[in-house]
This record gives C-alpha cells, sequence and structure tokens, in this order.
C-alpha cells in the first residue's frame, strides 16, 4: 500500500491480532464470523474515541452557529482585512469558540481510523466459510448486490446532515457530492472494510443523537 501503509503498519498489526481476538469470541459464542468481529471492533474503537468525537462535535456545531455573523462581519469589513480578523477574533471570544479545537481531536483520531482502513483493506481471511457473512460470499471482495455501498452512501448523509445547521450552497454541494463519492469508491473496496464503514457512520449518527439530545435537555432545562 506504499509509504503511507508502512506509516499504520503498526496500528494495522494491532488491530489484525484485536480482530482475530474479537472473532474468536465469536467463535466460543458458536457464531465464528468474521463480520461480526469487524463491527465489534468499529464499535470498539468508536466508544474509546467518543470523548474526542463529543469535543469534534461540538465545535463543528458553534462553528456552524457563529457562521451567520462571521459572514456579517466578511461583508461589514471586506476592504479593512485587519480589522475584519480582530471582529471575527472578538466574536471566537466572546462565543468561547477555538476555531482549531475540532482539528486535534480529528488529527488524534486520524491514525487510528486509517490503521483500521489499512488493516481491513489488507485483510486475508484464513478460509473461504470465514470471509462470508449475511449476504457477502466474500468480504475480501466488492458487495455484489451494492447494498453496503448504497448504505455507505445514505449513512454518510445522514452522518454529515445531523451535524450541519445552516445549509449554505456550499454545505448543499457537499451533502451532495460527499456520500455520492463514497458510494462510488465504496463499489470497488473490499466489503469488508466498506462494512466497517458502515457501522462507524451508524454509531457515529447515534452518538451525535445522544449529544444533540442531553444539549436540547440542558437548554430545557434552562
Amino acid at each position: 500500500m506504499g509509504f503511507f501503509g508502512t506509516i499504520f503498519e503498526p496500528i494495522e498489526n494491532l488491530l489484525h491480532v484485536v480482530l482475530q481476538a474479537l472473532y474468536n469470541v465469536t467463535d466460543a459464542a458458536g457464531i465464528g464470523s468474521y463480520g461480526v468481529a469487524i463491527i465489534l471492533l468499529t464499535i470498539l474503537i468508536k466508544m474509546m474515541l467518543y470523548p474526542l468525537t463529543v469535543k469534534q462535535v461540538k465545535s463543528m456545531k458553534a462553528m456552524q452557529e457563529l457562521s451567520p455573523k462571521m459572514k456579517k462581519i466578511q461583508e461589514k469589513y471586506k476592504d479593512n482585512p485587519q480589522v475584519m480578523q480582530q471582529k471575527v477574533g472578538a466574536l471566537y471570544k466572546e462565543a468561547g469558540v477555538n476555531p482549531l479545537a475540532g482539528c486535534l481531536p480529528l488529527l488524534i483520531q486520524m491514525p487510528i481510523l486509517m490503521g483500521m482502513y489499512y488493516a481491513l483493506y489488507n485483510f486475508t481471511y484464513p478460509t473461504p466459510e470465514s470471509a462470508a457473512f449475511l449476504w457477502l460470499p466474500n468480504m475480501s471482495d466488492p458487495d455484489p448486490y451494492y447494498i453496503l455501498p448504497v448504505l455507505s452512501a445514505l449513512t454518510t448523509f445522514l452522518q454529515q446532515k445531523q451535524t450541519t445547521t445552516e445549509m449554505n450552497q456550499q454545505m448543499k454541494i457537499m451533502m451532495t457530492v460527499m456520500p455520492l463519492f463514497i458510494g462510488w469508491i465504496s463499489l470497488n473496496f473490499p466489503s469488508g472494510l466498506v462494512l466497517y464503514w458502515v457501522t462507524m457512520n451508524i454509531v457515529q449518527i447515534t452518538q451525535q443523537w445522544w449529544m444533540y439530545r442531553h444539549d436540547d435537555k440542558k437548554k430545557e432545562a434552562a
């Protein structure tokens, strides 16, 4: 997989060990499914990264809520960049928002998520039977029925929609293009990797629903 595959190789190897351990758990339970092991591993990773996800999502939401005010400042001071920067900085300070706060959690998560990508992209199932899962004859191959690519596009769209509070033209384009792109590349990816992506999106949607539900309760109480 080239240079990046080499960088993430230690994480990839660790994830292979954990995946195998989870498969052994499913085997002991009488299921013996790598598909279930992939789902369990994805849920485990997302739960471990949950505190970082909270910070990232809250930062993104706060930035989106400030977007209309920022646009007004940019329009008002478009001929005076120095004053515009001061006003935007004051807006961030007043709202208690750090524009870089959403980047750090993402950077910390990225090696793990990329390691998961390479771990499943390169994974060799020990037998043809162990590579099968539900309707998938072999998780090393793309989904022959296109179910997972459709789900990858749909869950990506729902995950984006959930975190978007302002629908400007750029966001509308992104919410259309990104899910279609993810669905398109999923057509040729190993179905085990796409299963991971779909599971990750579903867990992310559930986590964000829980976060927003908690915030809504706070607002109602206030």
